[in-house]
């Protein structure tokens, strides 16, 4: 079973509120030793993300970025001028639900070029913080529990094989099976199947298929 974002988030999570100061949300990523906070509303619901590229911004840029400039790029003299977290804040925030697969999250901060999702519930209070740190740590998993599940319950339970009838092996993260499906259709299954599971790095396909279909075409290992 794949992890889902609850699995792997950090219920500990560093918010503040819309009129936290900035000097004060300076102070707190040099002590907590994070790189973004949450900004909540009364209601605890996230409303948008203050990071440090940020408050970054306002101390590189204050008292030197002409006036001309700053009325074109308004999400810029909105920065230089800020005073609070309201004022700083990317909104609205990239957030994730706790019942979302972690390759769903991962998708989403490629996309979306963040490195951390605010984690709320269905009505928008906070929960929990996602980071890149969380996602990769579905790469820990050992190759011995890879390779059970490949054999235990992939080829055996799934798609009802013999697994005699393959060689199964992991390192570091990476199969490579070996052996003769029942057919080419079965193969390709088993092999996209792999591909899906939490953990795996990558497949080496070395199966052995049936010649069962005119239009059979092997992808190039």
């Amino acid at each position: 079973m794949n992890s889902t974002v609850k699995d792997v988030m950090s219920t500990h999570v560093i918010a503040v509120r819309q009129s936290a100061p900035y000097k004060e949300m300076a102070a707190m990523l040099h002590e907590q030793r994070v790189s973004a906070f949450p900004v909540l509303d009364d209601d605890n619901k996230v409303v948008g993300v203050v990071s440090e590229a940020d408050l970054l911004t306002k101390e590189a840029l204050e008292g030197t970025v002409p006036r001309t400039l700053l009325s074109r790029q308004e999400r810029v003299r909105k920065q230089v001028n800020a005073l609070t977290a309201a004022d700083l804040m990317t909104k609205p925030a990239v957030t994730i639900g706790p019942d979302e697969p972690v390759t769903r999250a991962a998708r989403l901060m490629f996309d979306k070029r963040v490195k951390r999702l605010p984690v709320i519930r269905d009505d928008g209070k906070l929960i929990g913080i996602l980071t890149r740190s969380d996602v990769l740590s579905v790469y820990s998993r050992p190759d011995a529990e890879i390779e059970r599940q490949v054999t235990k319950d992939l080829i055996l339970e799934t798609f009802l094989c013999d697994p005699d009838r393959f060689t199964i092996t992991v390192k570091d993260g990476v199969v490579t099976i070996s052996g003769t499906p029942e057919s080419s259709n079965v193969g390709f299954d088993i092999i996209s199947a792999i591909r899906h599971m939490e953990g795996v790095v990558a497949v080496r396909d070395r199966l052995n298929y049936p010649h069962d279909s005119p239009y059979l075409h092997k992808t190039p290992r």
